[in-house]
């Protein structure tokens, strides 16, 4: 039996009374991302979407409800204005951040020979700068609160690369996401601020035709994962309370 512990919400008959909180998820526009949102907004959470096109963003929202518990903000995550944003509507709207969910990435692959710097500038931009100064803008309100979760998605290429892929800029714009999230759950553990990357492997809706079943062999298990999936795990380390410094490969 457990006693009553309000910052972990156990209850004294021993179960977990999971808190209603304020979740931010990046690049909703389709996959993984849109259904992280559901998935929070389904199991009762307060969510704020965004993504770079605004009326693909306005699909969404409506898509999921519009209701009251969902606010969006459509901007370019690259932008240090879109955290700002990001952080004012979710305190605004719901008082408080309580997770955010670095997803919006870029997904491509190109041979190393053929990469210019337009091209390596995209990957960096939206990869890395935007999980960056996405995160920047919000863990002052963490800080403020004494409490907060940033969960980045990454890949699992990172840890397993098949030969002969031609994944060079993903790989390293994702990579300094890893190594980002280990660094920062190190800076940031005494203040109760927790920092994961979730890497899944093949996910079905990212990948089309014979390419999913071409990379089916990168999961452990030789399938291939669903979206609702990585939501799932997304959740899973969100509500957790003793997870950090994880890179979690799904």
């Amino acid at each position: 039996m457990y006693s009553k512990l309000s910052e972990k919400g156990f209850t004294a008959a021993g179960k977990n009374k999971v808190k209603k909180q304020t979740i931010i998820v990046t690049g909703v526009s389709s996959g993984i991302g849109k259904e992280i949102a559901r998935h929070f907004l389904e199991n009762g959470d307060n969510v704020v979407i965004n993504s770079l096109a605004a009326d693909k963003l306005s699909e969404v929202f409506f898509e999921l409800g519009g209701g009251e518990n969902l606010a969006m903000v459509a901007g370019n995550v690259s932008d240090r204005v879109t955290g700002i944003k990001l952080l004012a509507t979710a305190v605004g709207k719901f008082g408080s951040v309580d997770v955010l969910v670095n997803n919006a990435a870029i997904f491509e692959t190109r041979s190393f020979l053929n990469i210019d710097e337009a091209y390596l500038d995209r990957f960096l931009d939206t990869n890395f700068k935007g999980t960056f100064f996405t995160t920047q803008g919000i863990i002052p309100q963490m800080l403020k609160q004494g409490h907060g979760v940033v969960i980045n998605i990454g890949t699992q290429l990172v840890c397993q690369v098949p030969r002969g892929a031609t994944t060079t800029v993903l790989l390293a714009s994702t990579g300094a996401i890893h190594s980002l999230t280990l660094q920062l759950a190190a800076e940031f553990g005494k203040h109760n601020i927790r920092f994961n990357t979730i890497a899944p492997g093949t996910v079905r809706k990212l990948m089309q035709g014979d390419m999913i079943d071409r990379s089916a062999g990168l999961n452990l298990l030789n399938g291939v994962g669903e979206v609702e999936d990585i939501a799932r795990m997304v959740y899973t380390v969100a509500k957790s309370n003793f997870t950090t410094g994880a890179i979690i490969t799904t």
